[in-house]
């Protein structure tokens, strides 16, 4: 079997991604979270700092998958670039939008964001993807990764005059600090600002990489093989090049790029064997329904945020009346703060499965 009718295991993925996202981004209080449930302070990795590359990679693959359909058939294109430019702006004025929401200051917009980089990334993979072949993109690729790697370490931080990969004291944030307008979200520098844009578009570019194998014409068992043992290889060489240039997501350094490349290509592989080649499709479920709409239900989950945690119900938020309930039932505070988030999931999946159900499918 050469080929896949569908990735179900693709469609999954980016629905578990995007659940466990929201999950991470939204516990019952920030002061009571489990680490693993946390980002890295700053050099390092955590299952946390997996999910926003894993997400990036996923629509890598998606634009393969995609887009080599279109190609195939012929479609002109022009009108793909139109959309392709359309889909961008939508999914980047929904970023700021999110920001601005519920109050609507335009003196604080904050211009980097989740959903801007996702925007940028795609419209940068999708343009290339059609106007080249996979070893051009490997090559652009592995140069935005050893370019930056360059200029975060040959490049004196204005300052201070030496080379510096500290918070808030790199050439990365010294760019943001200057050219990026509106509101940063470290005062000073954007964890999605302009200069760890170009790394991120190399994620995208890994996760094509990947959809090229997965549409190759080997067997169906050697592309599995192929695509656990060269994102294997990816992860090594991104642990090699953490002594260098250390693993951060925060300014998403080369390392980080290749580790969780590599992650997300073995998880791709394994997944792809059980659930579409051995059929193993019962757990997932949720994930196909959480992704059939993953970027329109992160939104909404953003808009649920208003009554679970800033309405007032009997003078206080539902999460603290959630943590104060905690405090006297024995269990540890940090997992009263992760059924909260859990809980929280449960709740979006009700429109994300009533979306499916319908056959609704919001493409922003």
């Amino acid at each position: 079997m050469a080929e896949f009718k569908r990735l179900i295991s693709l469609d999954a993925f980016r629905g578990f991604t995007i659940a466990a996202m929201i999950m991470v981004n939204n516990p019952a209080t920030w002061a009571h979270i489990y680490p693993p449930l946390e980002h890295a302070s700053w050099n390092g990795l955590t299952p946390t700092d997996l999910i926003f590359p894993f997400f990036i990679f996923i629509v890598g693959v998606s634009i393969a998958l995609a887009y080599t359909k279109r190609l195939n058939a012929g479609v002109d294109k022009g009108p793909m670039y139109r959309k392709i430019v359309f889909r961008s702006i939508k999914i980047f004025a929904v970023g700021i939008l999110l920001w601005l929401f519920p109050s609507f200051s335009f003196e604080d917009v904050r211009i980097a964001g989740v959903l801007q980089r996702i925007a940028i990334v795609f419209l940068a993979c999708a343009f290339l993807f059609l106007n080249s072949k996979w070893k051009t993109q490997a090559i652009v690729a592995g140069a935005l990764l050893v370019i930056y790697w360059l200029v975060m370490m040959l490049i004196p931080t204005p300052g201070y005059g030496k080379v510096m990969l500290e918070p808030g004291a790199n050439i990365a944030a010294w760019v943001d600090s200057k050219f990026l307008p509106g509101y940063l979200w470290q005062k000073t520098w954007d964890p999605e600002g302009l200069l760890s844009t170009f790394p991120a578009i190399a994620t995208g570019i890994t996760g094509m990489l990947a959809g090229h194998l997965v549409l190759s014409k080997l067997p169906a068992e050697r592309k599995v093989i192929y695509l656990f043992a060269f994102s294997f290889f990816a992860f090594i060489i991104g642990y090699f090049w953490n002594y260098i240039f250390p693993i951060n997501k925060n300014i998403w350094t080369s390392s980080f790029v290749m580790v969780t490349s590599g992650l997300a290509g073995m998880v791709l592989a394994v997944s792809i064997f059980f659930v579409d080649m051995l059929g193993r499709t019962r757990l997932t479920k949720p994930g196909i329904i959480f992704g059939s709409n993953a970027i329109a239900v992160y939104v909404l989950a953003d808009v649920w945020r208003l009554p679970f945690y800033s309405w007032k119900f009997g003078g206080s938020s539902l999460n603290n009346h959630w943590m104060s309930m905690f405090e006297n039932t024995g269990w540890s505070m940090e997992m009263g703060s992760f059924l909260y988030a859990a809980l929280f999931i449960g709740f979006n999946f009700i429109p994300a499965w009533i979306l499916y159900k319908k056959k609704i499918f919001i493409k922003l």
